[in-house]
């Protein structure tokens, strides 16, 4: 009853054509059995044998491949859930880091697409703070609240995933420099402004962000490695804020993670 609620018209579409076009070649096969077998019959009991032969597979066959049609989709919709949870961050709705790195991989391979974007690397300021303090629950919280606030910035085929622990990234199909710095802005203000109340108070959150930018044929790779340095740089220079800047006009710098 269940499968039934959360079919689909278009689902309901190729139901019926399996049950439709399935009961018709039983019908098919099962008339020309009979015509080879009881041809020589004339009469009465020869279109007896004739509607026999075409109803059976009817009254048979129809409730069968309806059935057996409802099972074939119940395991699709089932293996795309599998899908779905196999490449999305259970606390989040992001993408796991997986299927991040994979997505973004496959688009910057495709040739097909513009070639120019920017990959931001996004982590939750103090965030240890917020777990000692108030709790891992209440930490668990505050992820989902950017989380939120991040996607509420971005566009539609903008991509974002948990990369681990309290740090995100976003990649911009198509975006010059100067665009992912103002997404990037725009997503930090979105945190600073969210609300977080965990004792019935409002406490602020707020995440640093670091970006590298590309108008050529790039690897993700190289692509984390000098947002990953900006995301830290940031940090460094004293948290909340945003620096993206463009992979051909910036060398990797040596920072090291602070702890």
């Amino acid at each position: 009853m269940m499968l039934l609620k959360n079919l689909s018209p278009m689902a309901w579409s190729s139901v019926g054509r399996w049950t439709l076009f399935g009961t018709l070649a039983c019908v098919a096969a099962s008339i020309s059995f009979t015509m080879l077998a009881f041809g020589d019959i004339d009469g009465e009991l020869g279109q007896r044998v004739l509607v026999s032969a075409t109803a059976l597979p009817i009254i048979i066959g129809a409730p069968l491949f309806f059935l057996f049609s409802l099972k074939l989709r119940g395991l699709t919709m089932a293996n795309a859930r599998l899908g779905r949870v196999a490449r999305t961050d259970s606390l989040t709705a992001c993408l796991n880091r997986g299927a991040f790195t994979s997505r973004i991989d496959s688009w910057l391979r495709d040739p097909t697409t513009a070639r120019s974007g920017a990959l931001l690397m996004i982590d939750a300021d103090h965030f240890k703070a917020i777990n000692d303090v108030y709790g891992h629950d209440v930490g668990d919280e505050a992820l989902t609240i950017i989380a939120r606030s991040i996607r509420s910035i971005l566009r539609n085929g903008d991509i974002v995933g948990r990369m681990g622990g309290e740090e995100f990234g976003v990649f911009l199909p198509g975006v010059s420099q100067h665009q992912a710095q103002l997404v990037a802005e725009r997503i930090r203000a979105a945190v600073n402004s969210a609300s977080f109340v965990p004792d019935g108070q409002q406490r602020s959150l707020s995440v640093s962000i670091g970006g590298a930018a590309f108008v050529e044929d790039t690897s993700f790779t190289r692509l984390f490695r000098i947002a990953d340095q900006r995301l830290y740089g940031a940090k460094h220079a004293g948290r909340n804020r945003a620096t993206v800047v463009q992979v051909e006009d910036h060398p990797t710098i040596n920072l090291r993670r602070s702890a």
